[in-house]
C-alpha cells in the first residue's frame, strides 16, 4: 500500500510564503501599464506586509494545522477570511506608510490571485489523496437516502482510505433529487429500485443513512436483498460522521431488533417527569436486561438518585459503571441485596424511603423454573411479597410490577409464580396508601435467555439453529420499548390494576430463525434448522390476556387495562402458608402438582389448606413459620 503524503504545517507556511509574494509581483506586471513610475521599494513592502499579516491571520483562522483531505465549505470559507483580512490591512497601511496613491485594481487583483493560489495548496492535498486511495481495492457499495446524513456519509466514504468502501450510487424517495450527484455520488433511483441497483453495479454493502426509515421500509429493503448476497448496514450515529471518526466497525449491522421493532409510541414526556423529577426510585434486578433499561430511561427524567438493587454484584457494577459516566445530577447507588431476605429490603426501603419502586428481580426462564421449581416460588412470589410489605412501610407512592404474558392460563412454574405475584400486589393495593400495579407484556428482544442471543451463537458456530417446534409463535417487543411504555403505563394507573401492553402479532420462531440467519450474511443452505421438541413448561403460542380479562379499550396507545380476577386476603393467606410448607418440607413434587393445574392451581392451593390439611398440622405450621408474615 501506498504511503500518504503527511502535510505538515511547515509545507503550507513554505507554499504560502511563495504564494503570496508571488501573487503581489504578478499582479503588479499584469497592471504595470496603469502604474507608470511605481517604486519598486513599495512593492517589495508591500509584499512583505501582506506576506506578514497573511501568516498572522492563517494562525488566527488555523489554515497550517487543518485535514485538508477532508476540506470543505467551512474550510475554504476560512481561507477567504484569512486573505480577505491581510489584504485590507495592507491596502489600508501601504498608502499612508509610503505616502502613494490607493490602487484599487491592484489590491482587488492580489486578492483574488492570493485565493486561488491559497485555496489551491489546500485544494492539491485533496486530489493527491484521492489519487492514492485509487489503487486501494473496495466494496461497491449503495446508500439509502442523499438528505444531511447520507451526504456526510458519502464524503466520509470517499475520503478515508481505511473504510474501504467505495459508494457507487445512492437511492431516495424524492423525486426531487433523482439523477443528482452528491459527492461524486449519483442518486440512481427509489428504495424500490433497490434490487435492480443492487445487481446493476454489484453491490456488496448497502447502509441505511436515514435515520427515520419507517420500520416497513426497512422490512422491504431486507425482503429485496435477502437472496442477493448483500450486507445491510445503518450509519451510526451522525455526530461520529461529523467529527471525522467514522470507521467501517462504526458501522452497525442491520438486526432481528430492527425489523420486528415497531414505530415508537409518542410519551407524555411532561406527565412522567412529574413523576419522577427529583425523586428517589429503586428499581430491583436493576443488573437485568428490562431492569438496567428502566433505569436508563428513569435516567432521562432527572430523579434526585436511583436505588440499583440486584443480586448479581457484577451485573449492578456495569450498570452503575455506565450510569455514573452520564452527564446528569442524579445520583446512583448501587446495592446488592437479595429480595427473599425479608429484614434487608425492610432495611433498604426505610433507608432510601423511594418515591416510586419499579420491581423487575424476578426468575423468567421457563425450563430453568421446571427444574428449579421451589426457586421460582421464593424468588418470585416470597420475594415480591417482601418487596411489596417493605415498600409499604417505608411509605412508597407507587410500586410497579413487571409481570408476563405467561401469567395466562399458566402451564409452568414461572408462569404460575408471575401470577401469583399478582395476585400478592392487587392484595397489597386494598390494604395499604401505595398504589400497586402490575404491567404485563410479553418476550423482549435480545434480553438474557431469549431465542435472539441463542440463535446468534448458534449461527456463529456455524450451525444448526435449534427451533423448538416449527408451529410456535411468541410475542416480541423491543426492550427500550417495553421499558419507555412501563414508565408511561405507571403514570395512567391508579391502582391493583394488570395494565398490558400491546405486543402487535405474533411471529412464528421458525421465521424469526430465518430472518437472523439471512441478516448475519447467510441461508438455509448455509445454516440448517432443526426441531428439538418442546421443552418443559413451553406452549406453542402465548396470551396476553385470558378470555375473561380482555377489557374493550386501550387507556393509552399501546396499553390496555385487563380485568383480571384478584383473590381476598383469607385466600391469599392460606396460598402462602402452603407454599411455605413445602418450601420448607421440600415436597418438590407435590408443588409440581399443585402448580400445573391450569387456572385454577392458585385456588386449589388455597382449597387444599383450608379443607385438606388437619387443623393439628395447620397450628404446627403456622407455629413453625411465626414471624414469617409479620
Amino acid at each position: 500500500m501506498k504511503k500518504h503524503i503527511k502535510w505538515k504545517p511547515l509545507s503550507f507556511i513554505i507554499l504560502d510564503s511563495i504564494s503570496v509574494t508571488f501573487s503581489v509581483f504578478v499582479c503588479y506586471y499584469i497592471l504595470e501599464p496603469y502604474f507608470a513610475g511605481f517604486p519598486r521599494s513599495v512593492l517589495v513592502f508591500s509584499s512583505l506586509l501582506l506576506l506578514a499579516s497573511h501568516h498572522i491571520f492563517a494562525s488566527i483562522f488555523d489554515l497550517y494545522h487543518r485535514a485538508w483531505e477532508y476540506a470543505s465549505v467551512n474550510e475554504l470559507m476560512l481561507v477567504v477570511k484569512s486573505v480577505t483580512s491581510s489584504v485590507v490591512i495592507t491596502a489600508f497601511v501601504v498608502p499612508l506608510a509610503t505616502n502613494t496613491p490607493f490602487f484599487f485594481r491592484l489590491y482587488l487583483l492580489t486578492w483574488m490571485m492570493h485565493i486561488m493560489l491559497i485555496g489551491g495548496t489546500r485544494l492539491m492535498t485533496r486530489v493527491v489523496s484521492r489519487n492514492q486511495s485509487k489503487g486501494i481495492e473496495k466494496e461497491p457499495t449503495l446508500i439509502v437516502g442523499a438528505g444531511d446524513g447520507g451526504a456526510l456519509l458519502m464524503r466520509q466514504m470517499r475520503e478515508k482510505n481505511s473504510m474501504n468502501l467505495e459508494p457507487v450510487v445512492a437511492v431516495d424517495d424524492d423525486e426531487k433529487k433523482q439523477g443528482m450527484f452528491i459527492h461524486g455520488v449519483k442518486v440512481g433511483g427509489t428504495i424500490d429500485d433497490i434490487e435492480t441497483l443492487v445487481t446493476k453495479f454489484r453491490i456488496k454493502k448497502i447502509i441505511i443513512a436515514i435515520p427515520t426509515l419507517p420500520k416497513f421500509r426497512l422490512e422491504q429493503i431486507y425482503t429485496m436483498t435477502k437472496n442477493l448476497n448483500v450486507q445491510v448496514l445503518k450509519m451510526p450515529n451522525i455526530e461520529d460522521i461529523m467529527s471525522g471518526t467514522l470507521e467501517v466497525n462504526n458501522l452497525k449491522k442491520v438486526d432481528v431488533e430492527d425489523l420486528l421493532g415497531r414505530e415508537p409510541v409518542e410519551l407524555d414526556i411532561e406527565t412522567i417527569r412529574n413523576e419522577i423529577e427529583g425523586e428517589t426510585i429503586l428499581v430491583t434486578g436493576a443488573g437485568g436486561s428490562i431492569g438496567s433499561e428502566i433505569t436508563r430511561q428513569v435516567s432521562r427524567f432527572n430523579p434526585s438518585r436511583i436505588i440499583l438493587l440486584g443480586h448479581g454484584e457484577n451485573s449492578i457494577y456495569q450498570i452503575h459503571q455506565e450510569l455514573s459516566r452520564l452527564n446528569t445530577d442524579t445520583e446512583f447507588i448501587p446495592v446488592i441485596a437479595d429480595i427473599q431476605d425479608k429484614h434487608r429490603m425492610r432495611e433498604i426501603l426505610a433507608t432510601y424511603k423511594p418515591h416510586v419502586v419499579y420491581h423487575a428481580a424476578a426468575h423468567k426462564h421457563v425450563p430453568m423454573m421446571e427444574y428449579n421449581p421451589l426457586e421460582a416460588v421464593k424468588n418470585n412470589i416470597f420475594g415480591t411479597k417482601n418487596t411489596a410489605e417493605a415498600a409499604v412501610l417505608a411509605g412508597v407512592k407507587k410500586f410497579v410490577m413487571i409481570s408476563t404474558d405467561k401469567a395466562v392460563n399458566p402451564p409452568n412454574v414461572m408462569g404460575a409464580t408471575k401470577r401469583v405475584a399478582e395476585m400478592v400486589i392487587q392484595n397489597m393495593n386494598v390494604k395499604s396508601d401505595t398504589d400497586f400495579i402490575a404491567v404485563r407484556f410479553g418476550n423482549v428482544l435480545g434480553s438474557r435467555g431469549s431465542v435472539i442471543p441463542l440463535f446468534k451463537s448458534q449461527i456463529e458456530r456455524g450451525g444448526p439453529v435449534t427451533v423448538t417446534d416449527p408451529r410456535m409463535t411468541r410475542y416480541f417487543m423491543t426492550i427500550p420499548e417495553a421499558s419507555r411504555l412501563v414508565l408511561q403505563a405507571s403514570t395512567l394507573a391508579i391502582g391493583g390494576e394488570v395494565l398490558v401492553l400491546d405486543m402487535g402479532e405474533p411471529v412464528k420462531i421458525v421465521d424469526l430463525a430465518t430472518k437472523l440467519i439471512r441478516l448475519s450474511g447467510f441461508n438455509e443452505r448455509d445454516i440448517k434448522i432443526e426441531f428439538s421438541g418442546m421443552r418443559p413448561g413451553e406452549k406453542l403460542y402465548e396470551e396476553l390476556l385470558g378470555p375473561s380479562e380482555i377489557h374493550p379499550n386501550q387507556i393509552y396507545e399501546k396499553i390496555y387495562r385487563g380485568k383480571v380476577r384478584a383473590v381476598d386476603e383469607e385466600t391469599l393467606t392460606a396460598i402462602y402458608y402452603f407454599l411455605y410448607h413445602f418450601i420448607f418440607t421440600n415436597e418438590k413434587s407435590i408443588i409440581d402438582m399443585v402448580i400445573h393445574i391450569p387456572i385454577y392451581s392458585i385456588m386449589f392451593m388455597g382449597l387444599v389448606w383450608t379443607q385438606l390439611v388437619p387443623k393439628e398440622s395447620k397450628a404446627r405450621i403456622k407455629l413453625k413459620l411465626t414471624g414469617v408474615f409479620s
